[in-house]
């Protein structure tokens, strides 16, 4: 298995569109995926954690979740915080 973890940013495309990137990621012998959100995507990313980990029939655990908040430039100067959302899921062979 590989050492390298890899990372997916989780945003507005289709949910399924990140279950597959991860799945992939797993069968190609990556042994660690971190799904990165913020602000309004963290849900999305929850629910692709909890996805990935069905599908994988539970070979796929939650290592760790890591969440804090950032502060985003805006448009018209000025910044605003945002809270963000790391999990990290290991692929564990049977």
């Amino acid at each position: 298995m590989s050492a390298q973890p890899s990372s997916i940013y989780i945003g507005k495309k289709p949910l399924l569109n990140y279950v597959l990137a991860a799945m992939i990621n797993f069968n190609s012998g990556v042994d660690t995926v971190i799904l990165k959100a913020r602000g309004n995507m963290i849900g999305k990313a929850v629910d692709v954690a909890r996805m990935v980990i069905e599908r994988m029939l539970n070979t796929v655990k939650i290592e760790d979740i890591k969440i804090d908040s950032e502060f985003i430039e805006q448009e018209g100067g000025g910044k605003r915080r945002v809270s963000t959302i790391e999990i990290t899921l290991k692929h564990e062979l049977a």
